[in-house]
């Protein structure tokens, strides 16, 4: 059935004759007839007043003077485009074999999948990001093999160097480098002794340096990178409260937004420092990592989700179109 609606007024012959042809086509060409009348509307009365009767269905629209024959073609070419778009947006309709589709495992996962993903994408992120804040509170209590199998395992994605990453359980949450010229803070070398150089001997020993009962003891992902897992899930979560409807950020305010600011900040820093130089020699602060994280994360998100929902929302209609018809098979044999 095609929608139609045809703009009217008061004692307009006409439009009465349109609707009474239309009436006639009703069971030649089913249709759901919309009537509107644009006295009173003046922007209806601009764009129409000096051609009613007009009839518009899909793409198609006639102005008033037409007869019975024009009507039936507009309407015969609007309920022949509506059969052609339904046969182009169903993927099985018109292919051999349609009796032979079956519904699998496979398919029962992808379809579940498709509705449930975001659920499972978040418990990744909270999964991952909660794993590097369990290795300092099984050191607390002194569970040590399990904690440094998770150090291990975090040091191959994250630098872990103890002066940009925060610390729980312990007198500061942040302990960085001097050089890093943060108020009210002990730095990372009057807490533990150990030197703040660029050599391989310092830098080794800051990524391998986990903290004590006093220091407290470090989280296994940098302050970074927790800000950014941190955002990420945020958007996620937000993202699924609202009906995963958020549309997607722009690329350009993701670039903007989200990687200039934390490339900015990164670059400036490594070219400062050996074996680069480029500039006097920089350290960023805890406040600035988290805050480019923050941004970096929570844009990616959203700039990444709501395509992945547009990929979902395919595969989900694929599915629930291929169900349908195994189901309307089934129905036919029984």
């Amino acid at each position: 059935m095609i929608n139609v609606t045809i703009y009217t007024r008061p004692d307009c012959h006409l439009c009465e004759q349109a609707l009474k042809d239309l009436e006639s086509l009703e069971s030649q060409i089913p249709h759901k007839l919309t009537i509107i009348d644009i006295d009173g509307d003046n922007d209806l009365e601009r764009a129409y007043g000096l051609e009613i009767p007009v009839v518009e269905t899909g793409p198609y629209r006639l102005k008033a003077p037409f007869d019975l024959t024009e009507l039936r073609i507009t309407l015969g070419a609007a309920q022949d485009r509506a059969q052609q778009l339904e046969f182009l947006n169903d993927p099985y309709r018109g292919k051999p074999d349609q009796s032979r589709i079956t519904w699998n495992k496979a398919d029962s996962f992808s379809y579940w999948f498709g509705k449930h993903y975001m659920a499972i994408l978040n418990l990744i992120v909270i999964f991952y990001l909660g794993l590097s804040f369990l290795a300092p509170v099984l050191l607390k209590f002194g569970i040590v093999g399990p904690s440094n199998l998770l150090y291990r395992g975090y040091g191959m994605v994250c630098h872990q160097l103890a002066y940009r990453s925060f610390f729980l359980f312990g007198e500061q949450s942040v302990y960085p480098r001097a050089a890093a010229d943060v108020n009210g803070l002990d730095t990372y070398s009057q807490v533990t002794g150990l030197g703040e150089g660029s050599n391989v001997e310092d830098i080794l020993a800051a990524r391998s340096y986990t903290g004590n009962d006093i220091v407290g003891y470090k989280i296994a992902l940098c302050q970074r990178d927790v800000a950014i897992y941190a955002s990420i899930l945020l958007f996620g979560l937000l993202f699924s409260l609202t009906g995963r409807r958020i549309p997607a950020l722009p690329w350009y305010l993701w670039v903007l937004i989200g990687m200039v600011p934390i490339a900015l900040d990164g670059l400036s820093q490594l070219l400062s420092q050996p074996p680069f130089s480029l500039w006097d020699f920089r350290e960023s602060t805890p406040y600035f990592r988290v805050i480019t994280g923050l941004l970096f994360g929570f844009t990616t998100a959203w700039f990444g989700y709501p395509l992945v929902e547009a990929s979902m929302a395919d595969a989900r209609r694929i599915m629930a179109a291929k169900q349908r018809r195994v189901r309307g098979d089934r129905g036919k044999v029984s």
